[in-house]
């Protein structure tokens, strides 16, 4: 493939010029932007550390990922994105082979020779893997290969030397790369269509260091012109390769899709916009301000504005004044919201005296029987939250629908004899930093939390705000153990419950994906015993025992789903996503009118 030096040229003199205007796609035609709302910030943008929706969002817009989530079809389906196919797999499903496509080049950069950026081959894949194994990287994903891939832990006790080869984490050729599993892992696939996975090059990182995170050198879609505290502004990849959009082989259904414009895609090379402004704007009002001002074309309903918003509750049905102004989507979030206890923290969680142990246990489920989810719901997710008992959402197969739903009943005399029985009171009970990203609406959660605390008799002074400038920043710190009371959510990374399961694996714990720091040798034995299952009433019975496990511990408050709301304009031609498709969807949003000037 040519590169187009003049373009690279105009790059970099948009880079300087900061959100300058983009270029037109020809003589005539204007440019196209598409304006996105976000209620967070990404932290960095180095795919090994991608730990957040946020990052994750621009992460697979800027990076290339062996695999992607077919834009339209539900239930979400993988498909190839760099790999030429689905892998292959042999007999015993140890040993996966995949291809990767030709002529796919990194962004031009001073990283490579000249300028210029070098083809994207299958060595760059192992090596960008490796690096979630490397304890220089800082990384956040290990957690998704860890005992999984064949030499790869060992390789990082030997000392993590790149140019050294892993056994099972191979390029075979340029083009092939080849995994062997230390045993059967379902899931391995779809941990390559994550951020995570996304394929960096070693002269980026190499010269780039830590900077990484704000010079992002990838081969997707788009490029990074420029990135701060409140947007980030990417331009179309002109060397993109070239694949024409396929309704059918995305999984189109017209008969619940066929009033989004999307026929009018057909046969187009994406991306279909020449910029994507993406707004960070954490507070409610002021994101529904800018969207009411037409300054975004879509946005996330805060819930402060459900009223305004809908018509009725049951079923969920849009305003008159919204109804043919805007597309409207009510989407069941992939995921759940939860309070962790930190469990590493002797204050509350595990203590080497037993019996401190079992007074903290006590003291948790105290906390665990004062809060009121119905509260919780009504206030801050207009009722039509779903509340169940522990980390299986209703809308898995595994949901218990006869299980202990007294995990998630308020009763609050029932605490306060919890904390009577074991000794507590106002004077001993230990102080406790709760944490939040700085918002409005964070700050209101947390004050619900502590009345629901003091009206069982805990002190507001003994709750703490531990308030942080950005969620990336809060991730960061309770990633590093260090907030007694995690606040957070997790949207599934891919769908399958497995993927919640093991948010409370022992090895998963910070700065891995089991923020509790929840250690329970039977939890991890029955996690251990299913890993190798796919869904079946054997995988089913499993992980309803460890859910049990988990609320029998009480080391966390859980949990709830939200019902997410969409609004966007209707000049765009998109099916926006917040779940597994995530980001991935950007490269497919397309304009019915050219961009006024910004």
């Amino acid at each position: 493939m040519l590169k187009k030096t003049h373009y690279v040229m105009l790059l970099l003199t948009l880079i300087a010029g900061g959100c300058g205007e983009p270029p037109a796609t020809d003589n005539s035609a204007p440019a196209k932007i598409y304006k996105h709302a976000m209620d967070g910030a990404p932290g960095s943008l180095d795919p090994a550390q991608a730990a957040s929706l946020y990052a994750n969002f621009l992460v697979v817009n800027l990076y290339d990922t062996l695999y992607r989530y077919k834009y339209l079809a539900r239930p979400y389906q993988l498909q190839p994105n760099l790999a030429t196919a689905m892998p292959e797999v042999s007999d015993d499903g140890l040993r996966l082979t995949i291809q990767i496509k030709k002529g796919v080049y990194f962004n031009d950069d001073p990283a490579f020779a000249g300028g210029l950026g070098r083809e994207v081959k299958a060595q760059d894949f192992v090596y960008s893997i490796k690096r979630h194994f490397d304890p220089g990287t800082r990384a956040m994903g290990a957690w998704l290969w860890q005992q999984r891939i064949e030499g790869l832990d060992q390789w990082k006790t030997e000392g993590s030397v790149y140019d050294r080869e892993v056994a099972g984490l191979r390029a075979v050729d340029d083009y092939t790369i080849q995994i062997t599993l230390t045993r059967p892992f379902p899931q391995l696939v779809h941990t390559f269509a994550q951020g995570y996975a996304a394929i960096v090059a070693r002269e980026a990182v190499e010269k780039y260091g830590l900077e990484l995170s704000n010079h992002p050198v990838g081969s997707g879609p788009f490029q990074l012109v420029s990135r701060n505290s409140i947007r980030a502004v990417l331009t179309k990849n002109p060397d993109f390769r070239a694949e024409p959009f396929r309704l059918e082989d995305e999984g189109y259904d017209p008969a619940t899709q066929g009033d989004l414009g999307l026929e009018a895609l057909q046969d187009k090379i994406p991306p279909f916009v020449d910029r994507l402004e993406i707004e960070f704007i954490t507070e409610d009002a002021a994101r529904w301000n800018a969207f009411m001002a037409n300054e975004l074309h879509f946005i996330k309903v805060p819930v402060s504005q459900f009223d305004t918003v809908l018509k009725q509750r049951k079923p969920l049905t849009l305003s008159p004044r919204f109804d043919g102004v805007y597309h409207f989507e009510a989407a069941p979030e992939a995921g759940f919201i939860y309070t962790n206890f930190n469990m590493a923290d002797e204050r509350i969680g595990y203590h080497a005296n037993p019996a401190q142990n079992r007074r903290n246990h006590a003291l948790r489920c105290a906390m665990v029987k004062a809060f009121d989810w119905k509260k919780r719901n009504e206030i801050f997710f207009y009722g039509i939250g779903r509340v169940f008992p522990g980390i299986i959402p209703t809308a898995a197969p595994e949901y218990d629908a006869d299980g202990d739903s007294t995990y998630i009943q308020r009763d609050l005399q029932a605490a306060i004899d919890l904390l009577q029985a074991n000794g507590w009171n106002e004077k001993n009970l230990p102080v406790l930093n709760y944490g939040f990203p700085n918002s409005v609406t964070e700050r209101q959660i947390f004050e619900q939390f502590r009345n629901f605390m003091m009206e069982m008799g805990y002190p507001a002074k003994k709750i703490r705000p531990m308030i942080f400038a950005t969620y990336g920043d809060y991730h960061r710190a309770y990633s590093q153990g260090k907030v007694t009371l995690i606040n957070s959510s997790w949207t599934m990374d891919y769908p399958d419950v497995e993927n919640t399961m093991q948010l409370y694996y022992g090895p998963n714990a910070s700065p891995g994906s089991n923020s509790a720091n929840y250690n329970n040798p039977a939890y991890d034995r029955l996690y251990e015993s299913s890993s190798t299952l796919s869904e079946s009433p054997e995988r089913t019975r499993i992980y309803r025992e460890m859910n049990q496990l988990l609320m029998d511990d009480c080391a966390s408050i859980a949990g709830i789903s939200r019902t997410l709301l969409f609004l966007w304009d209707r000049k765009v031609i998109m099916k926006p996503d917040r779940s597994f498709l995530g980001g991935y969807f950007m490269r497919f949003v397309d304009l019915l009118e050219p961009s006024a000037t910004p």
